[in-house]
C-alpha cells in the first residue's frame, strides 16, 4: 500500500487523536499543541552531536487544535492546520509544557511559519 494512501492516513490521524485524547489537553482559540520532533543527533558532515551542542527543535507534529479566532463580526476563522500535519515554528515559539512524561508546545497558529508538504 503506498504510503499516502487516504486509509492509511486515516489511521495515521486517528492515531495521532486518540494521542490528543489521553492528553486531556484541548487548546482554546487559535492556539495549538504540538510535539517537537527530535532535533538532529548527526551532522550532514557525519559528526555526531552531544545533547549541549544541538539546537532547539523547530519542526513538530500537531496535536490538538483550538476551535480558531474569534472575529470582529463573532464569526470563528478556520485553522489553517489540522490534527497530525509536521509544521515548521519560530525557535522560541510558543509556551513549554509537560503533560505526563511528554514536553509539548502550546502555541497561537500565528507563530507556526509553515507546513511541511507530505
Amino acid at each position: 500500500m503506498c504510503p499516502n494512501h487516504p486509509l492509511r492516513i486515516n489511521v495515521f490521524i486517528k492515531r495521532i487523536s486518540n494521542v490528543a485524547d489521553k492528553l486531556k489537553i484541548r487548546p482554546l482559540e487559535d492556539r495549538v499543541v504540538v510535539e517537537p520532533l527530535e532535533a538532529e543527533e548527526k551532522t550532514k558532515g557525519g559528526i555526531l552531536l552531544p545533547d549541549s551542542a544541538r539546537e532547539k527543535p523547530q519542526r513538530g507534529r500537531v496535536l490538538a487544535i483550538g476551535a480558531g479566532k474569534v472575529l470582529e463580526d463573532g464569526k470563528r476563522q478556520a485553522m489553517t492546520v489540522v490534527i497530525g500535519d509536521e509544521v515548521l515554528y519560530g525557535r522560541y515559539a510558543g509556551n513549554d509544557v509537560e503533560i505526563g512524561d511528554k514536553e509539548l508546545k502550546i502555541m497561537r497558529e500565528s507563530d507556526i511559519l509553515a507546513k511541511i508538504a507530505k
